[in-house]
């Protein structure tokens, strides 16, 4: 579904842009070669994206590559475009002769340059992200509590590239949080992606500990097992693993958090998505032995606060992942906001909050633009 919606959106920039930059500027090239060569790169890219639509699961892997060279080329013709209609307006109305063709090009190749740093170092630009969550329900010995989030780490996008992720460890260390919590898919299918990456995870601590809830990738549901059994099994050994890390699962459970005579409820659910994700949570068994107490939720889908936790809790802060910010944040807009109505940081509805991670790590297309990977700290203060 994702990788339909993706591609229905490519096919966009790849058709308008193409139709008006031969309109108005290529088709009045004398040389019917050259004409024709600048077509040469969109057909193929247009003939590749049919490909993988067609193929879909036979190349999935190599869909990331392809999206990143079209991104190259189709995003630039697309800030060249806007540039051309704007200056050949502007020229309209001063009534000069704007050389909109030339002018366009800056902008267009500024933006090329853009998307390569993301493609090339965009996914290592990690970013600590400072929040407060002001609640007159939190306890007055936790006035000034600092939890460390992060989400999304997608181990096996990484390629064995353990260095990034101990620069990210260490970023994360040197904020010094009472709680550190990771919100779900650790991996993008399998446990073994995470084998030679637990020394570098084990190195994540915290004052009252580390704890982690599981995301969709988590389960394993992304690629073929032999057997139902055998994918139930990696879940297992991805929960193991997480403990050997020092990591503490919370599957539809709680723990308390004590500061002297004061509380809070740590409350971790598993997966609770929209289909096609898996629903597994079960609030109401994680929220026994919580009432009347402050409570944070991780729960790894941002759309369980609207669905359940709003409506029929009384939670004051929930701490989600999930939606990545599509990877890609352009002039501050990101496609993911017609996906997800809560797709980036923090949301209030009243006294009462969520927080979206965009995640650590990537998945699908090698590559985060705008939207780049995050180390969460948020600070509690007691207030009205």
């Amino acid at each position: 579904m994702i990788l339909l919606r993706v591609s229905l959106l490519l096919l966009i920039l790849l058709l308008l842009p193409e139709w008006y930059i031969y309109k108005v500027y290529v088709r009045r090239w004398r040389n019917g070669w050259l004409r024709r060569l600048y077509m040469l790169p969109g057909l193929i890219l247009l003939l590749g994206l049919l490909v993988f639509i067609v193929a879909n699961e036979m190349l999935r892997d190599g869909f990331g590559i392809y999206l990143i060279v079209t991104l190259c080329v189709v995003v630039p013709k697309a800030v060249f475009v806007l540039f051309s209609l704007l200056l050949r307006a502007a020229g309209r109305l001063v009534k000069c002769g704007i050389p909109h063709g030339t002018l366009s090009l800056l902008p267009a190749l500024a933006t090329f340059g853009y998307i390569c740093f993301g493609a090339i170092e965009g996914k290592e630009h990690f970013q600590v992200k400072e929040v407060t969550f002001v609640s007159p329900d939190l306890p007055a010995s936790f006035d000034g509590y600092r939890v460390l989030q992060i989400s999304d780490i997608h181990s096996g996008s990484w390629n064995g590239n353990s260095a990034a992720l101990q620069e990210a460890m260490s970023l994360c260390l040197a904020q010094c949080p009472d709680l550190a919590v990771f919100t779900g898919d650790l991996v993008n299918s399998r446990a073994d992606e995470m084998k030679n990456l637990m020394p570098v995870f084990s190195r994540l601590k915290a004052k009252d500990g580390v704890f982690s809830v599981l995301g969709n990738h988590d389960y394993a549901t992304y690629t073929h097992w032999d057997s139902e059994a055998d994918r139930l099994a990696n879940i297992d050994s991805l929960i193991a693993r997480e403990n050997r890390m020092g990591w503490q699962m919370l599957m539809n459970e709680h723990r308390i958090i004590r500061r002297g005579n004061d509380s809070i409820a740590l409350v971790g659910v598993e997966n609770s998505g929209n289909p096609p994700f898996p629903d597994k949570g079960d609030l109401p068994k994680a929220l026994r032995g919580t009432e009347g107490m402050f409570k944070i939720l991780l729960s790894h889908d941002p759309t369980h606060w609207r669905r359940e936790v709003l409506p029929e809790t009384d939670i004051q802060l929930m701490l989600a992942g999930h939606t990545h910010d599509m990877q890609v944040r352009l002039f501050g807009f990101s496609v993911s906001r017609f996906i997800y109505p809560e797709h980036r940081g923090l949301y209030l509805q009243g006294k009462r909050g969520l927080y979206v991670n965009v995640g650590l790590g990537f998945v699908l297309f090698p590559m985060r633009l705008g939207a780049w990977p995050e180390i969460t700290v948020i600070t509690l203060k007691k207030g009205n």
